[in-house]
């Protein structure tokens, strides 16, 4: 029977891949005519014939060249259509499909069988040989078992009764395996694709998303989408997923550019840049925060991901971070710039030729005389107006300057020839050409100046900011959050400092940029329909608010896991709490995924043991070795234990990270394993690619990556100390798919103290 049902599989997927094939040729041959139609148009364009002898005869060559551009537009079109239907073909000839289902809907007579794979394939219109796994049909496959299932459609809630599911492995065109399951993915399938090696790319996860990843991706309602997920389970693929299956649902009223991500650094973004084009989609915007920030501010030197990583605070520092990051900061600064309307606006001279041109004094008297219906953002456009009036009058009286008439009389020919341009050299007296010349000079001279205007460079959102930074006392409470008077003084004072030499702290950007943005009456960007926060727990509420500011016209998905706050630490905790006053808690989704797919069975138990809340962290049954936990008398010894599991995981052609605490760490055993000839990859920046073999990553770069195998180095009881350490050590740790080893120089770090024995070797 068993035979038979491969047989019967084998031959219809045969048929399928025939079908596949007689659609490719067909598309090769739609390129080659939309290509050689591409090319007759463009010569077409040598062949007509300019006529300027007249008004009519320019108008018909304007005409001719605006059809052909039409015509060459709607060819390139068809062109790349084509090219993208063969593409897409390509992929299906590879593996047409992954999934069969049997149902009968409601009412219906007969039952009816469907096919899913990576795209819609039809032999002719209507007739349906694989279903796109994003159509509504689909979701049948992975929300349930046998039986009555219901599904979504555009037209509102349908019910089948599904008989059968069956999985396929094909490889090469030709079955592999065959699993009939009445779960949502059967485990086999599951554990194949888990046993894999890993790469430096993200794949796609189409074959094995499960029921609760399927409610992530296919949601339409929630305003918030908030996804706590464990290490591994999956989160950042179901939210990829969730785009491509987004741009599919709302083909034609939604774009790749109306959709961004913010990721934890560059390197991540290198990492999953080539999940949706596998799906056949094009890259959304991705972007870290900081890029985000760092593009409108490029005049100021921002922490890198290193000196946040690495910067050393004080209790006093910590609670002044607490209350800066906090939503209770964000509001202050919103009362901030209310009061601004009144009063308090900080101006900078509009200077000319070393002098003053307009005082900073006169600014503000045009900047608070209107009325006060006249909010930041009316004001300063009023303000503007205003200036470029008195702008405009002072050139009629600078013509008449001397430096005016000497700039004239000396002009030479070429000079002239570029005042006057396009215009007409005719002039009624000597007097009037002398005023024309005399205008572009002084025009030409203030340029800077309109500029300035222009680019609201008479705003000093400097002293505005250190302004605010002052006065916030009066608008939190310091006792709040345990910091005294003195405190905040120093802090402000060290913040005056930094910003003198431009620099700003991590916690400062956001700050800057939201009151420049209310002072300026900036709205965000309205066109951006979608924003996705990876890594969550490590932004703050200030943050987060600024990002509905940016995008309000945006739905927010944010996905994280706040055992793996390793910048935020404690204060993620408070992050939910924060986020449901932001939210309507009505339009707001929360989503648990507690199952980690990433490791072993043995790998997942031993890192939730580092946590004190790891409870809620479940294992999938795919069975490995135990971790190993190594402590090495001396440096050189513990690179020898390095080197002796890089051995062994290079025989099962693994992709190992070495991953240190801080650069420095990383840079350490780097230069060990090189002196004794060691091929590594030393990733020092975000902006690095990820390469195959061996590299070592300072931990603050190794978010959202896996390895094979994860080799923790240095793990001692100096370099991991105390509890707001744990988080990290777990987020390394949970990197590891198939091997984890821990290397410490003299000791081990207590934060494995709370582990079971049992649930790791130890080499000593």
């Amino acid at each position: 029977m068993a035979d038979s049902i491969q047989d019967y599989e084998q031959e219809h997927l045969n048929e399928v891949i025939d079908k596949i094939q007689l659609a490719e040729d067909a598309a090769k041959k739609n390129i080659g005519t939309a290509k050689k139609d591409v090319d007759d148009i463009n010569s077409q364009f040598d062949d007509i014939h300019v006529n300027t002898t007249s008004y009519s005869g320019m108008m018909d060559t304007a005409m001719s060249v605006r059809q052909q551009q039409q015509m060459l537009a709607e060819r390139e079109g068809s062109w790349q259509h084509a090219n993208q239907k063969l593409q897409t073909l390509q992929k299906l000839a590879q593996t047409p499909y992954f999934a069969r289902i049997d149902f009968q809907e409601t009412g219906e007579e007969h039952p009816e069988t469907i096919y899913i794979g990576l795209a819609t394939f039809t032999d002719r219109p209507d007739h349906f040989l694989v279903y796109d796994w994003r159509a509504p049909i689909s979701s049948v496959y992975y929300d349930g078992g046998l039986g009555e299932i219901s599904y979504q459609t555009p037209d509102g809630t349908q019910t089948v009764n599904v008989s059968l599911k069956r999985q396929f492995q094909i490889k090469d065109g030709a079955i592999v395996t065959i699993f009939d399951t009445d779960e949502t993915v059967g485990d086999q399938m599951l554990l194949e694709a888990l046993g894999t090696h890993s790469n430096t790319k993200m794949k796609s996860i189409v074959t094995t998303i499960q029921k609760a990843q399927n409610q992530i991706i296919r949601n339409t309602d929630a305003q918030l989408l908030f996804v706590q997920g464990a290490a591994g389970s999956g989160k950042t693929a179901a939210v990829l997923q969730r785009v491509a299956w987004l741009l599919y649902r709302y083909r034609g009223n939604l774009n790749s550019g109306q959709v961004v991500l913010f990721s934890p650094n560059q390197l991540f973004n290198d990492y999953i840049n080539q999940v949706l084009p596998e799906l056949g989609e094009q890259n959304m915007v991705q972007m870290t925060y900081f890029q985000f920030a760092n593009r409108r501010l490029p005049n100021m030197t921002v922490q890198t991901l290193q000196q946040r990583f690495e910067a050393d605070q004080s209790a006093a520092a910590q609670k002044i971070t607490a209350l800066k990051t906090s939503l209770a900061f964000f509001k202050a600064t919103n009362r901030y710039a209310h009061y601004l309307e009144k009063d308090d606006m900080r101006f900078r001279n509009l200077m000319f030729d070393g002098k003053v041109f307009i005082s900073r004094e006169k600014i503000r008297d045009i900047y608070y005389s209107f009325n006060l219906n006249y909010h930041l953002g009316n004001r300063l456009d009023a303000t503007k107006q205003e200036l470029v009036k008195m702008l405009n009058h002072r050139i009629s009286s600078e013509m008449r300057s001397k430096w005016v008439e000497q700039t004239v009389q000396s002009l030479s020919k070429q000079e002239m020839d570029a005042l006057f341009g396009d215009q007409p050299r005719e002039f009624e007296s000597g007097d009037k050409e002398f005023k024309f010349l005399a205008r572009q000079i002084v025009i030409k001279a203030f340029r800077p100046i309109k500029k300035a205007i222009d680019h609201n460079r008479w705003i000093s959102i400097n002293s505005q900011f250190m302004h605010f930074m002052r006065v916030a006392p009066k608008l939190v409470n310091l006792e709040k959050y345990g910091i005294t008077a003195a405190e905040w003084d120093a802090h402000v004072d060290a913040t005056y400092e930094k910003l003198k030499t431009r620099h700003l702290d991590a916690s400062d950007v956001t700050i800057y940029l939201y009151l420049y943005d209310l002072i300026t009456g900036k709205r965000g960007e309205r066109d951006i329909r979608y924003v996705f926060v990876d890594e969550v727990q490590d932004y703050d509420a200030y943050q987060l608010a600024y990002l509905q500011f940016s995008f309000p016209k945006a739905k927010f998905t944010l996905l994280g896991d706040l055992n793996q706050a390793i910048f935020t630490k404690e204060n993620s905790r408070s992050l939910l709490g924060q986020l449901g006053t932001m939210f309507d808690p009505d339009k707001t989704k929360v989503v648990q995924l507690t199952k980690s797919y990433r490791s072993t069975k043995q790998i997942t138990e031993f890192t939730r043991a580092i946590l004190k809340n790891g409870e809620a962290v479940e294992p999938f049954e795919r069975q490995g070795e135990l971790p190993k936990v190594i402590v090495s008398p001396t440096l050189e010894q513990a690179t020898d234990q390095v080197m002796a599991t890089l051995k062994q995981e290079r025989a099962e052609q693994d992709t190992t990270a070495i991953i240190g605490k801080t650069l420095q760490d990383s840079e350490k055993i780097c230069t060990q394993l090189q002196k004794r000839g060691v091929q590594v990859t030393l990733i020092k920046t975000e902006n690095q690619r990820l390469v195959q073999g061996t590299i070592v990553v300072p931990s603050y770069l190794a978010k959202g990556l896996e390895f094979d195998a994860v080799i923790v180095w240095n793990a001692n009881a100096q370099q991991y100390v105390g509890d707001d350490e744990r988080q990290l050590l777990y987020t390394i740790c949970s990197r590891a798919m198939h091997e984890l080893t821990m290397i410490g120089i003299g000791s081990m770090t207590s934060l494995i103290d709370q582990v079971p024995t049992d649930q790791y070797d130890l080499i000593q």
